[in-house]
């Protein structure tokens, strides 16, 4: 089977369940944008305990929503801010999703006020830190759990994956070595050599869906490299203007690509980390969705002595006559 060349539109949803699952308020926000029609779009359950311990509840219930992700709070301390966060497709749970923890940040920051959240989740602790600035909407900023990359195997991983995508060897790009990258989740990284193969992407959506499975990624970041590396840096000890284009795919989690990937762009600061490519602290701008008409914005701090990424991004909520 052939992905379809066109992106999977997210299904409309209803925010209250089926008689067979217990009612939820469901919250539909776009992740790493400031226009609806952007970003990544999530589900946020801020109060899950009707089905905190019910798995195939919220399976159904982000299988309803359609999107990529939705995120449910399961438990939660609103003295201290920290809340229990499990995220789940519409085909099963996923260990972390940036995009969603995003939206789900904003969300409480636009109920309780900005300041520092914490959230428990299967791949560990994420602190997030909400700001409001100005008349936007809240930024948040998530510091991952540490990140690591490893060289992909080329008989293993590379040769089946490049097969899937129809890609060959002469479309990556040799700077920069194909690798898994860590951050809650495995992702092979790939580099395109050109902007031109990165939005010619028409995949085997079986093919790819299969190996991802025995492989365990949650993503294939593909990814170009507009401008030149930061290894250098600036004068100040930062390095700036560091611009990459992405594209994910995502058929594990029953989507043919996401929009905007903050787990993968968290994995992505490990590999650039991992291979020499930050000089002091350098800030990545990661440019997503472009090529399915959801651009997306997605800032990626990272340094060298320091093995956690951050990712930053805005959120808004959907309205209901764009869902």
């Amino acid at each position: 089977m052939t992905a379809p060349t066109e992106p999977t539109t997210p299904a409309t949803a209803s925010t209250t369940s089926t008689a067979s699952t217990p009612d939820v308020d469901v919250l539909h926000y776009s992740a790493f944008t400031t226009r609806p029609d952007g970003g990544n779009p999530a589900g946020v359950v801020l109060d899950a305990a009707a089905v905190a311990d019910d798995d195939a509840a919220m399976t159904a219930i982000a299988a309803r929503v359609g999107y990529s992700e939705t995120a449910f709070i399961t438990e939660r301390d609103e003295a201290a801010r920290r809340y229990r966060l499990r995220y789940f497709s519409p085909l099963a749970e996923v260990a972390f999703c940036g995009h969603a923890t995003i939206a789900t940040s904003v969300a409480l920051a636009e109920r309780d006020g900005p300041g520092e959240l914490v959230f428990d989740t299967a791949s560990g602790e994420i602190r997030v830190e909400t700001t409001a600035d100005g008349d936007g909407p809240p930024r948040a900023t998530l510091t991952s759990v540490p990140t690591r990359s490893r060289p992909a195997d080329p008989g293993t991983e590379l040769e089946p994956t490049l097969a899937a995508l129809g890609w060959s060897a002469d479309d990556l790009d040799p700077a920069l070595p194909p690798h898994v990258a860590f951050a809650g989740n495995d992702h092979l990284v790939l580099a395109a050599a050109t902007r031109e193969r990165l939005a010619d992407l028409d995949y085997d959506f079986d093919a790819l869906d299969a190996v991802m499975r025995r492989r365990g990624w949650t993503t294939v970041h593909l990814v170009w490299r507009e401008t030149a590396d930061g290894s250098a840096g600036n004068a100040d000890g930062s390095a700036g203007n560091v611009v990459f284009h992405a594209r994910d795919p995502f058929p594990v989690g029953g989507v043919v690509e996401d929009p905007a990937t903050g787990a993968a762009a968290a994995a992505f600061g490990g590999y650039l980390r991992v291979l020499g490519l930050v000089g002091g602290e350098t800030r990545v701008r990661i440019r997503q969705g472009e090529d399915m008409g959801r651009p997306s914005d997605l800032l990626l701090d990272v340094t060298p002595d320091d093995p956690r990424s951050r990712v930053s991004g805005q959120a808004v909520p959907i309205p209901e006559t764009q869902r």
